[in-house]
């Protein structure tokens, strides 16, 4: 059985590093990007089982490569989980619009966090 694969774009080293620590911990591959441009590279070569997404990226910002990878047919599939401090009245709406299958506000709730990835995963 293999690994599931989890994409995490984010351009904060501190936050890409605590996330890729944290579901390592659980046994996830996880593979990373720092802009959108990269994110959504890796997202049609690699077809990750997830992406965890920050909606403020260089290059294509996350609202845009929700709507973009949601509106491909060969990655339309592959769960979209916002990982964001966007959190002002409308903004998970305006995430789940862009195409986003969830919503994680940071700063994350290390002890929660594996927890709700393992929920995302188990209901795609």
């Amino acid at each position: 059985m293999s690994k599931t694969c989890i994409l995490v774009i984010e351009d904060n080293i501190d936050n890409l590093d605590l996330i890729r620590f944290l579901l390592e911990q659980e046994g996830y591959e996880i593979l990373t990007a720092m802009d959108g441009k990269n994110g959504l590279k890796i997202c049609e070569e690699q077809k990750p089982d997830m992406v965890l997404l920050d909606l403020t990226l260089p290059e294509i910002d996350g609202w845009h490569l929700a709507s973009r990878l949601k509106k491909s047919p060969e990655t339309a599939s592959i769960r979209v989980i916002a990982i964001t401090a966007h959190v002002l009245p409308g903004d998970r709406e305006r995430a789940f619009e862009a195409g986003c299958d969830g919503y994680i506000t940071k700063p994350l709730d290390i002890n929660n966090f594996p927890v709700t990835i393992k929920e995302y995963l188990s209901s795609k």
